[in-house]
């Protein structure tokens, strides 16, 4: 049997999104991932809709479409300008160990496996990254005020402020036209 050609991780991670507090998959990113259709991914979780209890999957509210607009490239929805025409639905790392139990083609299975090694990583990241600034936050209090300077610096390129970037050129001193 040939090995599938497998996901790149870079892609997945790209996929995985935060909403409601909760780390998600959108179907049409899974879809994509999968080689399928989302009509044919949404049509398969249906079939098996008590594999997926709301903490595995749900479905977007408009309210959740508009802020994941202005964050992600999605369509309006049932506006009648293409697109979809119902609110994509959002799986959970739960939602997706379980699509392996719905979708089983060889890809399916090899993309699944790389969904929950990148899932795994996101999880260990943001512990570490929380055990560094629980450290950080010990250590700052226990240090006199000279240090106070260095510890706003780590911080500072801990949690990066998104500022606007300065243009880059030679100035005439011409107003532009």
């Amino acid at each position: 049997m040939h090995k599938v050609e497998v996901v790149r991780t870079a892609d997945i991670e790209r996929a995985i999104i935060t909403l409601r507090g909760q780390r998600v998959m959108l179907d049409e990113d899974l879809a994509s991932l999968y080689c399928v259709e989302v009509k044919v991914l949404n049509q398969s979780v249906k079939r098996n809709i008590e594999r997926f209890p709301a903490d595995f999957m749900f479905q977007l509210t408009p309210e959740d479409a508009r802020n994941l607009r202005s964050q992600i490239v999605i369509s309006k929805v049932g506006q009648g300008r293409g697109g979809r025409r119902n609110p994509p639905y959002a799986f959970t790392e739960q939602g997706v160990a379980m699509l392996s139990s719905v979708l089983r083609s060889p890809r399916a299975i090899e993309v699944n496996i790389e969904i929950m090694r990148t899932f795994v990583r996101l999880r260990r990241l943001l512990l570490a990254n929380a055990d560094l600034a629980r450290k950080l936050a010990v250590l700052e209090k226990k240090t006199d005020s000279r240090f106070q300077i260095v510890f706003a610096a780590i911080e500072e390129l801990m949690n990066p402020s998104p500022e606007p970037k300065k243009r880059i050129g030679f100035l005439s001193g011409k107003p532009r036209t």
